[in-house]
């Protein structure tokens, strides 16, 4: 005789444990992207891994995680502006998104990248957050950083608690914008985790992608803000995500791109003024130019 209680219940306590949490569903530019054909997801291209100067790399498959390419993935360094995607995810974290930002004194105390706000100037956390994102400018960074966590110091522990929250078991970080700090440093394995999980932020993902947009300052002027990532005019697939550039760091770029029902992320650390840019587009082509059955 089938009990009818005890299977009900047993299917009711799966439908409720897939219905909670795990990714929000794809947008629908997600799906235009990537055909219904089958693929294999996660396979590692047959063809060798092009070479590159980066010191380190990691080419991630975003929907399985598999690693389909590492050199120095562990190794620890300064990874400058790309460490801005911890922050935008402590940023989402608060919520609130459009509270209002007060601009103090303290926030204009950086060099170099700037929007140059002013004090007693008025945004939303989410103007500022894609000011963050595209332009990488850093009195945003401080002016988000000083409202979420009180200040600086208070900031830096919201982002050490998201990377263990996170398994970023190599990272530590001191400030909300990248600039060089002694004990601050993360590793591309570390980032590609963050990046996985701020991809599947539709803002995030939809600021990531934006070639250009045009701020609006308290005062009424306008100003062009354009990406700072151009793989983003290069390759009609890649979607973000994030550059940063210091001395200590070198060039760096976390890269994301969908193509023939496949999405990357690839990390480019210590790479140069000359190569970063064509160091990403080579592990781009390698990862998803290929048949959708290899």
């Amino acid at each position: 005789m089938i009990h009818l209680r005890p299977l009900a219940a047993s299917l009711f306590a799966i439908l409720t444990i897939t219905s909670c949490g795990g990714n929000p569903p794809q947008s629908k530019t997600q799906s235009n992207t990537e055909s219904n054909q089958p693929v294999r997801v996660g396979t590692i291209p047959k063809t060798p891994p092009p070479a590159v100067v980066a010191e380190s790399v990691l080419v991630v498959d975003l929907k399985s995680g598999r690693n389909l390419y590492a050199k120095n993935a562990d190794s620890v360094r300064a990874v400058a502006s790309t460490q801005k995607i911890i922050t935008a995810l402590c940023i989402l974290d608060a919520g609130n998104i459009d509270k209002t930002v007060v601009i103090q004194s303290t926030d204009t105390a950086c060099e170099p990248t700037k929007l140059y706000l002013k004090p007693g100037e008025k945004y939303t956390r989410r103007q500022l957050l894609q000011v963050l994102m595209v332009k990488s400018a850093n009195d945003v960074a401080r002016a988000l950083a000083r409202d979420v966590g009180g200040s600086q110091q208070g900031f830096a522990s919201l982002m050490n608690r998201k990377c263990a929250q996170l398994g970023m078991r190599n990272s530590h970080f001191k400030n909300p914008h990248g600039l060089t700090e002694p004990g601050q440093y993360s590793t591309a394995r570390d980032m590609s985790i963050a990046a996985r999980v701020a991809y599947r932020s539709p803002l995030l993902r939809s600021y990531f992608a934006t070639k250009s947009f045009v701020f609006t300052y308290n005062s009424g002027r306008t100003r062009t803000i354009e990406n700072t990532n151009k793989l983003l005019k290069k390759l009609p697939y890649v979607d973000g995500m994030k550059t940063g550039t210091t001395n200590a760091s070198g060039r760096c770029l976390i890269s994301t791109g969908s193509l023939n029902g496949r999405s990357v992320v690839c990390v480019v650390f210590k790479s140069n003024t000359p190569n970063i840019w064509s160091d990403s587009e080579k592990l781009m082509r390698w990862a998803l130019e290929r048949p959708v059955a290899n």
